[in-house]
């Protein structure tokens, strides 16, 4: 039986004690002692009545251990030490298997926040039986139990990393099992054609001919629905990765104005005065459901100033290391020799493509303006033209559109990499079909599918790989 606070660190109301386990109610019966006429009449009487329990009542302690808590009920009480010392006013909810998160028997104490009451109660659950959870173990034994399946665990942490609405809605998706049901489906086709393949090996002479066509049919129909949930890989890891952006050119060209534009705040300082952003300026904005961080750069120049070449060097250091770059030129100026030097540096040679007409009203040689990926034009006094910018930031990102009935599920890198060698494994079996190999050597690839399919729902899967999942997670889930 397990223990553990599932709040999180943060000062809070209320904090709250999760017990896990065969032993959870028998746990609950020492630590928690239920209202009753008695505690009232204790609580009148004084200090002396506190300390003695009246006659023809019975102590605390013996009164909890008679109590016998009925599912999915919320008590009222007090937790108490081993000699019925109050260690502090509670709420108790009792959730038994197998109608619980972890399948078990479940308890949770809900004491006063602040840290101090918690600890105190979570100390007595463990002098009475319960052991500290270690990370996700309240997760890992809801998959082993078979509450969860693994994608669905895995889908649990997201949730609770989620940075913002769109990535909490793809985890609540993969949680709600979206992405479990797809692979079982397909682990189960894989594993009816397997089934097929092995009864030729045994019994080929008693079955009818084996219908070729139609079994490459089938097994090309799993490859494009793996290919399509591998389609989702990049959207899972934008909204759990984000991107950073960064924004560079020269000085006072309107690089902070965007910033705040776009976050809408005021984060960065703006004035006429060139160099004003002398060290990176960050902010946090979400952009179709995508979590961004904008960097803003100090104007890149020369300069004899020493603090100002430290900037122009982090500057350079960022676009560099950053997921998109975004050259802000002035409108009004035009291109300018400096503008050159800083595309030269942060822009490889291309050929081939046209400079958009934006970027010819802007001066901009066709031969620089065909290494962008967009040229948009916008104002952020007016706000003008800032979605145009989004958009091509999403577009670059390659973030997909959402799809109209919102966020749907995605998979995460683990996911990806088996589903990736279970169309590898499809491929292969394609090949031998196709240089009409035996059919023994089908099975081989194909089995090779169904274990990779089952690493995603868990069916397959090593104590190793479990280990690795549920290590990420935070104690108490």
């Amino acid at each position: 039986t397990i223990a553990a606070i599932v709040t999180g660190a943060a000062q809070g109301a209320v904090s709250i004690i999760r017990v896990s386990g065969a032993d959870a109610v028998a746990i609950a019966q020492q630590v928690f002692a239920p209202y009753s006429a008695q505690r009232r009449h204790a609580a009148a009487a004084g200090p002396a009545a506190r300390q003695a329990p009246a006659a023809g009542h019975p102590d605390p302690a013996t009164h909890a251990a008679a109590w016998q808590p009925e599912s999915h009920r919320v008590y009222y009480g007090t937790a108490i030490d081993a000699g019925g010392t109050v260690l502090d006013e509670v709420l108790l909810l009792t959730m038994l298997a197998p109608r619980s998160y972890t399948a078990e028997d479940v308890v949770e104490v809900h004491t006063h926040g602040g840290g101090v009451s918690a600890a105190r109660v979570l100390q007595r659950c463990l002098e009475a039986g319960a052991r500290l959870a270690q990370p996700g173990e309240f997760t890992l034994r809801a998959f082993l139990n078979g509450r969860l399946d693994l994608s669905q665990a895995e889908s649990v942490a997201q949730l609770i990393d989620a940075r913002t609405v769109a990535a909490a809605d793809s985890a609540l998706a993969g949680l709600s099992g979206g992405l479990g049901r797809e692979v079982q489906r397909m682990r189960r086709e894989c594993v009816d054609l397997l089934v097929e393949m092995d009864a030729r090996l045994d019994f080929d002479e008693d079955l009818p001919p084996l219908d070729v066509p139609g079994l490459i049919d089938r097994i090309r129909r799993l490859s494009q629905q793996l290919e399509a949930t591998l389609q989702t890989a990049r959207h899972g890891q934008l909204l759990r990765t984000g991107l950073q952006v960064a924004l560079v050119g020269r000085p006072n060209v309107g690089k902070s104005s965007l910033l705040n534009a776009l976050s809408g705040t005021e984060r960065a300082i703006v004035t006429h005065i060139a160099g004003t952003t002398r060290d990176i300026v960050e902010a946090g904005v979400v952009i179709g459901g995508i979590p961004i961080t904008l960097l803003d750069t100090a104007g890149l120049r020369e300069s004899v100033d020493l603090v100002e070449q430290i900037g122009v060097e982090r500057s350079m250091a960022a676009a560099r290391q950053a997921d998109i770059v975004l050259m802000v030129l002035d409108a009004q100026a035009g291109w300018t020799p400096g503008d050159a030097e800083i595309a030269a540096q942060i822009t490889p040679a291309a050929a081939g493509a046209d400079a958009s007409s934006a970027a010819r009203q802007l001066g901009v040689p066709p031969a620089v303006g065909s290494r962008f990926a967009a040229v948009v034009s916008t104002s952020a006094a007016t706000r003008e033209g800032l979605q145009d910018l989004q958009q091509a930031v999403l577009s670059l990102a390659g973030a997909p559109q959402l799809a109209p009935g919102g966020i749907s599920w995605a998979v995460n890198e683990r996911q990806g990499e088996a589903l990736i060698r279970a169309s590898e494994a499809l491929q292969r079996v394609q090949g031998s079909i196709a240089d009409e190999l035996p059919v023994d050597f089908w099975t081989i690839d194909l089995r090779a599918a169904v274990l990779a399919l089952g690493e995603v729902s868990g069916e397959d899967v090593t104590e190793e790989v479990l280990d690795s999942i549920f290590s990420r997670f935070c104690i108490g889930k």
